[in-house]
């Protein structure tokens, strides 16, 4: 059975968008490969961007980032449903993972 969830997306020349953030989870292996993040709530994904985003304002502040690199948004959230194999879905028919 799927199940839903929320990803940060970012969109790209090549690829369009696609899921931004990845992990691996603490238990894994050494050499797992990286799977998408799935957060299990919008507010939690929104608060992963807004991490982010305070994150590269302490680096501009720091002098270690250009001011429009630092504020500028590009990351978002989409729901998408998540397959018990791994796959994830977006409400376009895009599948990652």
């Amino acid at each position: 059975m799927n199940r839903r969830g929320y990803c940060i997306f970012i969109d790209t020349l090549f690829q369009g968008p696609v899921p931004s953030i990845t992990e691996i989870h603490p238990a894994a292996p050494a050499n797992a490969a990286e799977q998408i993040c799935v957060f299990p709530t919008e507010l939690e994904a929104q608060r992963e961007i807004a991490d982010e985003m305070m994150t590269r304002l302490q680096q501009f502040l720091d002098g270690e980032r250009e001011f429009e690199d630092a504020v500028i948004v590009q990351e978002y959230v989409v729901e998408v449903d998540v397959f018990p194999d791994g796959r994830i879905v977006d409400a376009d028919g895009n599948c990652f993972g």
